[in-house]
């Protein structure tokens, strides 16, 4: 009970640890999990481990084969969630990339880490490609928190978590491969045999995979599972789907789970952002508990086996030059700049699919005494700590490096998606400003997709944006509800990592009514709340562009915005595209030759423009002599 109980407070923990430290917490949890496995043999009295995870015997946490089995379903799970967060719209033209990276990428890994492996440390061939097979995944679980602080355009980030998740289950599939033919030792029997294995897994892997979550979905929508009931029976469907697929072709499992999870998150589900949640808090605590239990079966005699330089070089080798080649060749054509591909290469740590089979693929085949089995575990392990802690602690200095590091995001995330955010958002979409709609009812960040806006269904009063790695290049909020005190909340709360060019909100009635009140984060005008914008757009549902001559021809037609209900500025566009958001201090925005106003509602014709104008121009500098008359006449007093 003791060690149960430790393993879960040591990994929230080790979690808690490296949010702090912002790193991934792979790192801390195998820490810990060295230290009360195989380390702790070197300091406890009678030399046994502090945490003893048994594979095989009657004793300790998994007695027997029961260790394999918690990592397959956790792992599933794992994935799963993973899946759900995979969007089409997050595909773009990035698609080909993805599919080469775990296509050719996976191909250009398996051969070059294998011959790496064969020559430094003198391996038989098959040992040497079941490790390169182990270490063709990257991992959701550390790809996620090592971007999640770098601020990156979407479509790289979107590139690494596409290919961290797609790639487990080929992965698992390749390992699986490598280690039967390593049991029955190879021959023209097992070449047709592992066809027809490959071939049954993809069968079964997409049809269950397509097919539950389908079934799920339709369950769901039709409301058949109560709510309260509703994570919990996804679970056990998830597992369920799992070991189902798992039963009629071996290692499928993975594959279907994923499927799974990428249907149902494409979706228009109910709910679907709640069953997220759940699946999120229980991956961190499996995640947390996997890793501990890993590296503490390691034993300390395998660790000393890969205590020398040779581990060095073939880590460098497969970091510095197998990545980088596969990546490489993934991208040919693709569109992706070099310094993009530069980034992509460098970032590529191994997660849990990695240490989880080799854990048990390394003892499976050290008990039928295979010659080499024993280095597999460690090997892995290591590619794994070194992959992370070089990706940790220099990701966001590379990228600085190469210039894929933003510096000043100009991503706009709009809080709202009502007809005047998405007639906003459709602008800015349009004119190559990235934009992100966010708004809890479904039906609202539908329509937005439809548009081909970004949009995401969740609550300014949740947490998980904020570790939302597609928000990376978001530099700008503008609060665009019709909830005064949800537009304020979200000005305080995303100000610091998504506001730092800007946060706005639209104003209220009370301060719409009282100038003195106009706050600093005012958006648009000082005289349209959110019930004028609404009308105005339904009324001119058509966003408009004016040239501008001066200073002096912008203030004037401010001027006339504010006295003509059915006119209201929004941005400001320079002579390169590039965007300005007006505030309701509309005074501050700089405007220089060839400037564009871009307003909201009916068009300003070009006579009625200039006679408004003019018109404007003259009270203003009337009313500038009658004050300096005032002036005057108060010095002479």
């Amino acid at each position: 009970m003791l060690e149960l109980a430790s393993l879960i407070i040591l990994g929230i923990l080790a979690q808690w640890l490296a949010w702090k430290i912002k790193t991934p917490a792979i790192l801390p949890l195998i820490l810990i999990g060295l230290l009360v496995g195989p380390v702790s043999t070197l300091i406890s009295e009678d030399g046994t481990k502090w945490v003893e995870p048994i594979w095989n015997g009657s004793k300790g946490l998994f007695p027997g084969e029961s260790l394999f089995y918690f990592v397959s379903l956790a792992v599933s799970v794992i994935l799963f969630e993973g899946g759900l967060t995979l969007r089409k719209s997050e595909v773009g033209n990035i698609g080909p990339v993805i599919l080469k990276l775990i296509s050719v990428g996976t191909v250009v890994t398996f051969m070059g880490a294998g011959l790496a492996a064969h020559f430094i440390f003198d391996l038989s061939w098959q040992i040497s490609f079941l490790f390169s097979a182990l270490i063709v995944v990257t991992g959701p679980t550390v790809i996620s928190p090592i971007l999640r602080n770098i601020p990156l355009k979407a479509h790289v980030s979107s590139v690494l978590k596409w290919e961290g998740i797609l790639i487990d289950p080929i992965g698992a599939l390749i390992s699986v491969l490598m280690f039967e033919f390593i049991r029955v030792e190879g021959g023209q029997d097992f070449t047709q045999t592992a066809l027809i294995e490959f071939g049954k897994i993809l069968l079964f892997g997409f049809t269950f995979g397509f097919t539950f979550a389908h079934l799920l979905g339709f369950l769901i929508k039709k409301q058949i599972i109560p709510h309260y009931l509703l994570n919990v029976f996804t679970l056990a469907t998830v597992l369920g789907v799992f070991v189902l697929a798992d039963i009629f072709a071996h290692e499928s499992g993975l594959l279907a789970v994923v499927v799974m999870g990428m249907v149902m998150g494409n979706k228009d589900l109910p709910n679907i952002k709640e069953l997220l949640y759940f699946k999120e808090s229980l991956s961190v605590l499996l995640v947390s508990i996997l890793f501990i239990l890993l590296a503490a079966n390691i034993e300390i005699e395998d660790l000393l086996l890969v205590f020398n330089w040779n581990s060095l070089i073939l880590f460098g080798i497969v970091a510095l030059l197998v990545r980088p080649i596969g990546v490489i060749l993934s991208s040919l054509g693709a569109g992706l700049k070099w310094n993009e591909i530069a980034f992509i290469s460098w970032v590529g740590p191994r997660g849990i699919v990695a240490a989880g089979i080799a854990s048990l693929f390394g003892l499976r085949l050290s008990r039928e005494g295979v010659e080499g089995a024993e280095y597999i575990t460690p090997l892995v392990f290591m590619i794994v700590l070194c992959s992370v802690l070089l990706n940790a602690a220099t990701a966001r200095i590379f990228a600085k490096l190469v210039g894929v590091f933003i510096k000043n995001s100009q991503g706009i995330l709009i809080i709202g998606a009502s007809s005047i955010s998405r007639l906003i958002g459709k602008y800015l979409h349009e004119h190559e400003r990235r934009v992100v709609l966010l708004d809890s009812n479904s039906d609202n960040v539908r329509k937005a997709r439809k548009l081909g806006i970004d949009a995401i269904e969740g609550s300014v009063f949740a947490d998980d944006l904020m570790n939302n790695i597609e928000l990376n290049d978001i530099g700008f909020v503008m609060a665009l509800t019709a909830n005064s005190s949800i537009n304020k909340t979200a000005i305080k709360k995303f100000k610091k990592q998504f506001g730092e060019n800007g946060t706005f909100r639209v104003i209220t009635a009370d301060e719409m009514n009282n100038p003195e009140k106009n706050p600093s984060e005012g958006l648009f005008s000082p005289t349209d709340d959110y019930i004028k914008l609404t009308e105005v757009s339904r009324k001119y549902p058509k966003i408009h562009e004016i040239d501008l001559n001066s200073k002096e021809h912008y203030n004037g037609l401010i001027e006339i915005s504010k006295t003509d209900p059915d006119i209201i500025p929004l941005f400001v566009k320079d002579e390169e595209g590039n965007l300005t958001i007006i505030p309701s201090h509309s005074s501050e925005v700089e405007i220089a030759e060839d400037y564009q106003l871009v307003y909201l509602g009916k068009k300003i014709q070009r006579e009625e423009k200039e006679e408004d104008y003019d018109e404007t121009i003259d009270n203003a500098e009337a009313e500038e002599e009658i004050i300096t008359e005032k002036q005057k006449q108060e010095e002479n007093n």
